[in-house]
């Protein structure tokens, strides 16, 4: 397996410290990973690492990707949430990353503030992962790219309209992940959810580097015209709760529908597709659907063949594979 250099004993926290290459790097990495998984081979290119997996928030992908990523190639995991250990309680951040960094070969942060993965990183020494901060999400948009070029066959050029909440860490990272890419990305959210002057500031620099877009809609009718990818995530992310009710009045316009999935003048499914990060309410099996229904995604779309969501989630383990592949090897 060819090694880029550039990535070993890195650690990943954003999207946008990586180059286009290593972003790159990394979804060849997964695809070779996976392809091998698929062939029922189990290798030792981690053997005798140890991965410690922080997790502040809790998760259902994420924790069993590194966990089953971890054990194909050799490697031991052991998870910790805040019950476990004295972090940031009976001892300081930089302390607890110090002795993790002694004990370690690698660390999985998934937590509320970026600050914390960032302070692991600094103060560990060893490759450290952003499994989800309130800023961003790498390992998902490292998912999201590799399931869109299974899909397509390529990434440059295509569109990618992103519905909903367009301030969160999955939009924050996607947008950053697509133009990096030479994609076209469209954030279609309503003006109280616009993201970060800052980082729109960023996708734009990159954008004119690898011949990409990036480009803020509030109207969805408009936004999906002639989309390749329409994305959406949940209305309400964890830690805002509160904001439920708010949040489900605003976005309501912005619920993907089979309708909307045709006015991207696109029938067939080797032209367009849906994807979710999940999890996602888009049916009435859960206590908060059983009593006001689907949220940002109609059951039609979600168990539709436009639907490659389960692709997606799969292959959260194979690009985290090739993260901490590329980064201990």
């Amino acid at each position: 397996m060819k090694k880029n250099s550039t990535l070993k004993g890195k650690s990943i926290l954003t999207v946008k410290q990586l180059t286009p290459e290593e972003i790159e790097y990394l979804i060849h990495i997964a695809e070779q990973l996976k392809n091998k998984k698929k062939r029922g081979l189990r290798g030792n290119l981690l053997k005798r690492k140890n991965i410690v997996m922080i997790f502040e928030k809790s998760s259902t992908r994420t924790r069993c990707a590194f966990t089953v990523a971890a054990a194909d190639e050799g490697a031991h995991t052991d998870y910790l949430n805040l019950s476990d250990i004295h972090f940031v309680k009976k001892e300081s951040l930089p302390d607890s990353a110090r002795v993790l960094g002694r004990m370690f070969d690698g660390i999985a942060f998934r937590g509320y503030r970026h600050d914390t993965a960032e302070q692991l990183a600094y103060y560990s020494g060893i490759p450290v992962w952003n499994a989800l901060t309130d800023m961003a999400h790498p390992t998902q948009t490292f998912a999201d790219l590799l399931t869109i070029k299974e899909h397509f066959g390529l990434l440059k050029g295509l569109t990618v309209v992103y519905m909903g909440d367009g301030r969160n860490n999955v939009a924050n990272s996607l947008t950053i992940g697509c133009v990096k890419m030479g994609m076209h990305f469209v954030n279609c959210t309503p003006p109280e959810l616009l993201p970060d002057r800052d980082l729109l500031e960023e996708a734009e620099g990159f954008a004119a580097e690898t011949g990409g877009s990036v480009r803020i809609l509030h109207e969805p009718r408009e936004a999906v015209q002639g989309a390749n990818v329409i994305y959406t995530d949940v209305w309400v992310s964890m830690g805002e709760e509160v904001k439920f009710e708010n949040r489900r009045k605003l976005l309501q316009p912005y619920q993907v529908t089979m309708d909307l999935m045709r006015l991207t003048g696109r029938t067939d499914t080797d032209q367009v597709i849906f994807l979710h990060c999940l999890p996602a309410f888009h049916d009435n099996l859960t206590d908060v659907t059983r009593e006001i229904g689907a949220m940002e995604v109609t059951d039609e779309v979600f168990e539709s063949s436009f639907s490659r969501v389960f692709d997606q989630a799969e292959n959260r383990m194979h690009t985290i594979k090739a993260v901490m592949v590329a980064t201990l090897t």
